[in-house]
Protein backbone atom coordinates (compact mmCIF):
# COMPACT_ATOMS: atom_id res chain seq x y z
CA UNK A 1 0.00 0.00 0.00
CA UNK A 2 1.26 3.45 -0.83
CA UNK A 3 2.13 5.94 1.88
CA UNK A 4 -0.92 7.35 3.60
CA UNK A 5 -1.19 11.11 3.93
CA UNK A 6 -0.78 11.82 7.64
CA UNK A 7 -2.87 15.01 7.54
CA UNK A 8 -6.03 12.98 6.88
CA UNK A 9 -8.39 11.01 9.12
CA UNK A 10 -9.71 7.61 8.07
CA UNK A 11 -12.90 5.61 8.62
CA UNK A 12 -12.86 1.83 9.05
CA UNK A 13 -15.03 1.69 5.90
CA UNK A 14 -12.03 3.14 3.93
CA UNK A 15 -13.12 6.75 3.45
CA UNK A 16 -10.68 9.57 4.18
CA UNK A 17 -11.43 13.04 5.54
CA UNK A 18 -9.41 16.23 5.10
CA UNK A 19 -10.28 18.94 7.62
CA UNK A 20 -10.44 22.16 5.59
CA UNK A 21 -10.18 24.24 8.78
CA UNK A 22 -13.41 26.14 8.22
CA UNK A 23 -15.98 23.65 9.53
CA UNK A 24 -15.94 21.74 6.25
CA UNK A 25 -14.22 18.52 5.23
CA UNK A 26 -13.31 16.94 1.92
CA UNK A 27 -14.13 13.22 1.62
CA UNK A 28 -12.78 10.50 -0.66
CA UNK A 29 -11.86 6.84 -0.59
CA UNK A 30 -8.45 5.51 0.34
CA UNK A 31 -5.82 4.16 -1.99
CA UNK A 32 -6.43 0.73 -0.45
CA UNK A 33 -10.16 0.97 -1.28
CA UNK A 34 -9.59 1.96 -4.91
CA UNK A 35 -7.04 -0.87 -5.31
CA UNK A 36 -9.60 -3.36 -4.01
CA UNK A 37 -12.25 -2.03 -6.41
CA UNK A 38 -10.09 -2.03 -9.53
CA UNK A 39 -10.80 0.26 -12.48
CA UNK A 40 -13.54 2.73 -11.48
CA UNK A 41 -16.08 3.26 -14.26
CA UNK A 42 -18.85 5.27 -12.55
CA UNK A 43 -19.40 7.35 -9.41
CA UNK A 44 -22.85 8.16 -8.07
CA UNK A 45 -22.18 11.48 -6.37
CA UNK A 46 -24.12 12.59 -3.30
CA UNK A 47 -26.66 15.33 -3.90
CA UNK A 48 -25.56 18.83 -2.90
CA UNK A 49 -27.76 20.03 -0.03
CA UNK A 50 -28.33 16.51 1.30
CA UNK A 51 -28.01 16.08 5.05
CA UNK A 52 -26.05 12.95 5.98
CA UNK A 53 -25.30 11.23 9.25
CA UNK A 54 -21.96 9.65 10.08
CA UNK A 55 -22.00 6.06 8.84
CA UNK A 56 -24.82 6.64 6.36
CA UNK A 57 -24.40 5.40 2.77
CA UNK A 58 -24.32 8.48 0.57
CA UNK A 59 -22.46 7.57 -2.62
CA UNK A 60 -21.65 4.56 -4.79
CA UNK A 61 -18.44 3.83 -6.66
CA UNK A 62 -18.72 1.25 -9.43
CA UNK A 63 -15.77 -0.56 -10.94
CA UNK A 64 -15.32 -3.29 -13.50
CA UNK A 65 -15.36 -5.73 -10.55
CA UNK A 66 -18.08 -4.45 -8.22
CA UNK A 67 -20.15 -1.60 -6.89
CA UNK A 68 -19.27 -0.33 -3.44
CA UNK A 69 -21.28 1.86 -1.11
CA UNK A 70 -19.46 4.89 0.24
CA UNK A 71 -20.33 5.99 3.78
CA UNK A 72 -20.29 9.47 5.24
CA UNK A 73 -17.43 9.52 7.76
CA UNK A 74 -18.96 12.57 9.47
CA UNK A 75 -22.44 14.04 9.58
CA UNK A 76 -23.51 17.31 8.02
CA UNK A 77 -24.60 18.89 4.77
CA UNK A 78 -23.08 17.99 1.41
CA UNK A 79 -21.98 21.38 0.06
CA UNK A 80 -20.09 20.30 -3.05
CA UNK A 81 -19.73 17.18 -5.18
CA UNK A 82 -16.71 16.52 -7.40
CA UNK A 83 -18.42 16.78 -10.78
CA UNK A 84 -15.11 15.96 -12.54
CA UNK A 85 -15.91 12.36 -11.60
CA UNK A 86 -18.96 12.39 -13.91
CA UNK A 87 -16.68 12.49 -16.94
CA UNK A 88 -13.51 11.05 -15.38
CA UNK A 89 -14.36 8.45 -12.71
CA UNK A 90 -10.84 7.03 -13.16
CA UNK A 91 -9.55 10.01 -11.12
CA UNK A 92 -10.40 7.87 -8.06
CA UNK A 93 -7.82 5.31 -9.25
CA UNK A 94 -5.27 7.85 -10.44
CA UNK A 95 -5.42 10.29 -7.51
CA UNK A 96 -7.49 8.91 -4.61
CA UNK A 97 -6.14 11.50 -2.15
CA UNK A 98 -6.13 14.39 -4.64
CA UNK A 99 -8.31 14.98 -7.71
CA UNK A 100 -10.36 11.85 -6.94
CA UNK A 101 -12.15 13.33 -3.93
CA UNK A 102 -15.90 12.68 -3.83
CA UNK A 103 -17.54 15.55 -1.94
CA UNK A 104 -17.27 18.27 0.66
CA UNK A 105 -19.39 18.29 3.81
CA UNK A 106 -20.17 21.11 6.24
CA UNK A 107 -19.94 19.22 9.52
CA UNK A 108 -22.78 19.31 12.00
CA UNK A 109 -20.48 18.11 14.81
CA UNK A 110 -16.72 18.62 14.47
CA UNK A 111 -16.19 16.26 17.43
CA UNK A 112 -16.94 13.38 15.03
CA UNK A 113 -13.47 13.90 13.53
CA UNK A 114 -11.95 12.64 16.77
CA UNK A 115 -13.71 9.30 16.28
CA UNK A 116 -11.83 8.63 13.03
CA UNK A 117 -8.42 6.95 12.76
CA UNK A 118 -5.12 8.61 12.03
CA UNK A 119 -2.95 7.24 9.21
CA UNK A 120 -1.01 4.91 11.50
CA UNK A 121 -4.14 3.35 13.02
CA UNK A 122 -5.75 2.99 9.58
CA UNK A 123 -2.65 1.31 8.11
CA UNK A 124 -2.63 -1.12 11.03
CA UNK A 125 -6.35 -1.88 10.60
CA UNK A 126 -5.86 -2.55 6.87
CA UNK A 127 -2.82 -4.77 7.41
CA UNK A 128 -4.69 -6.82 10.01
CA UNK A 129 -7.49 -7.24 7.50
Amino acid sequence: MSDLPTDLKYASSHEWVRDNGDGTVTVGISDFAQEQLGDVVFVELPEVGREVEAGEEFSVVESVKAASDIYAPVGGEVIEANEQLDDSPELINESPFGDGWICKIRMSDAAELAKLMDAEAYAKAVSEG
